[in-house]
């Protein structure tokens, strides 16, 4: 359980540097082509999907049961990384609708995660807010996409921090957790003479 603990809040810890990394990038450089946009969100689905999925698998491995929101919402995240790759060349009113498809695809998948985690691991609310956040994202995205593409970056560029920021606040909950339960198995362990 320590080792399972230790990996997934690790995991969720890099998936949440990512999304920030990339949410910073987008807003410090506001100027960037749709091409170069478009190719980051790429990296940046892929990553996350490839972070998700070796969570879910490492769930598998360990008989949880909650390991196919992780698998499910990774592979979304990878597929959608892959196909940006192999049509770098799409409209910005497709990106609009990739980057929304992909968000509401992960929130869903985060919050059925958060709501099988709940009650067993702390981190399991930050992990629904930020699937919340994802979904709600998605949505107004997915209304409004002819806002203009420079709004459209900033609400990007915020939601990967928001959402790294909550993936992170997650990952902590989990390693605290992690700590309490060493504590108290160690505390239970009979005494040696």
């Amino acid at each position: 359980m320590d080792r399972g603990l230790t990996r997934m809040s690790r995991l969720l810890a890099l998936s949440g540097v990512a999304s920030i990394v990339f949410g910073i990038t987008v807003l410090v450089w506001p100027g960037i082509s749709m091409l170069s946009l478009t190719l980051l969100f790429g990296a940046f689905a892929f990553v996350y999907g490839s972070l998700a999925i070796g969570s879910g698998l490492y769930l598998l491995a360990h008989r949880s049961t909650e390991w196919v929101p992780y698998v499910a919402g990774g592979v979304a995240g990878v597929i959608i990384g892959v196909i940006t790759y192999l049509h770098p060349g799409i409209t910005d009113l497709t990106l609009v609708y990739i980057v929304a498809s992909w968000a509401f695809v992960i929130g869903v998948f985060e919050i059925v995660a958060a709501i099988d985690m709940r009650g067993a691991l702390p981190g399991a609310l930050w992990l629904g807010l930020g699937g919340g956040l994802s979904v709600v994202f998605a949505i107004v995205v997915a209304f409004r996409p002819g806002a203009g593409m420079l709004a459209i970056l900033w609400v990007v560029g915020l939601y990967g921090i928001l959402a790294g920021v909550t993936r992170l606040a997650a990952a902590y909950r989990i390693h605290q957790f992690r700590g309490d339960a060493k504590a108290v198995a160690a505390a239970m362990r009979p005494a040696q003479a």
